[in-house]
């Protein structure tokens, strides 16, 4: 296995065409390790010194490790993955299935190298259950000597998605269902609502001004989160999120005025809820926030996925429309003092 490391974002391109490929065969695939998603995050929200480093086998690539590098005020300096915290609700190393003791030991070797940069910590966010990563790098760390420490960050509820609507219904608590019928049957009769998701038909910038717009009107820590930098981040992540097919902007509409949104990603068999936002001040008596989310999981299970993915969050919302909890991983490597 040899390493090799590029420290600007010249190796978003130079490694381009290779990025995704390698993503398809990983066990913990997600939209958020894609080559879209990364360039595009350290385009807008990089930080500190960028280091992707590949790793090949005999000219193949086997692995990415797409870290920065950040400075505390107190000196401590640490590597995290190229995405991490915030806005990015899976992370991870990317190695071939089968190739993550090779992958892992490769990096550890440059972490050790005088290649490297001066490091304290390497600090992990975000790993899928699925992911080996949280255990088998941590192992393997703990045997070089290192300080490793693995705690279970957040909870990911998902819904798995059965054939047909009226059977999704029918998995849920009497009383969910009945809420989820009665809301529907209300915002329907009204004659004032309609629903849709953003196509090539839109004006895609004008549709996000149109979702930040509610975004920041749902909440007031939405609003203070969605600054100018924060704003340049979703329009060009949703452009280019867009152009590969995996972008699922939804509105739903009462008398014409758009009163709830959803920000979906429509990526390997599972609609991801990133985000959202309503009107808290018109049309509460037709609940749209509700609504909405009713027709995204029911548009989900036509188009056949196999998951509808709360992303990171146990609020209780997501459990009563029948979600199921997944743990996602930190995992903290160390030097020694």
């Amino acid at each position: 296995m040899k390493t090799q490391v590029y420290t600007d974002a010249g190796g978003f391109a130079a490694l381009h065409q290779e990025w995704n490929p390698l993503l398809r065969d990983r066990a913990s695939d997600t939209l958020f390790l894609t080559w879209e998603w990364q360039s595009t995050w350290w385009e807008h929200l990089g930080e500190g010194e960028l280091y992707l480093i590949a790793v090949r086998d005999g000219g193949h690539l086997s692995g990415i490790a797409p870290l920065y590098l950040t400075t505390s005020d107190d000196g401590l300096k640490t590597l995290s993955v190229v995405g991490c915290r915030d806005v990015s609700d899976y992370l991870d190393l990317i190695a071939a299935s089968g190739q993550e003791a090779k992958v892992y030991g490769a990096l550890l070797d440059w972490l050790e190298s005088d290649e490297a940069p001066a490091w304290d910590l390497a600090d992990l966010c975000n790993i899928p259950s699925a992911s080996p990563t949280h255990s088998l790098l941590a192992e393997m760390a703990a045997d070089r000597g290192y300080q490793v420490h693995t705690e279970v960050e957040d909870i990911c509820p998902i819904i798995p998605l059965p054939a047909a609507w009226d059977d999704y219904l029918n998995s849920l608590s009497k009383k969910q269902r009945h809420e989820i019928r009665r809301k529907l049957r209300r915002a329907e009769g009204s004659g004032q609502i309609n629903w849709y998701i953003v196509n090539e038909e839109h004006d895609l910038a004008a549709e996000m001004e149109a979702f930040i717009e509610l975004h920041q009107k749902s909440h007031v820590d939405k609003d203070e989160f969605m600054d100018a930098q924060m704003k340049g981040f979703f329009h060009a992540a949703a452009q280019v999120l867009h152009e590969a097919g995996w972008l699922q902007l939804a509105f739903m509409e009462v008398n014409g005025e758009k009163a709830a949104t959803m920000l979906n990603f429509d990526y390997q068999d599972s609609i991801m809820v990133y985000n959202s936002g309503y009107n808290p001040h018109k049309y509460a008596r037709l609940s749209p926030g509700i609504v909405l989310l009713s027709y995204c999981i029911q548009w989900a299970i036509e188009l056949g996925r196999s998951k509808f993915d709360f992303l990171r969050g146990d609020e209780e919302y997501k459990y009563r429309f029948g979600a199921q909890p997944t743990e996602i991983y930190r995992l903290v490597i160390a030097k020694n003092d």
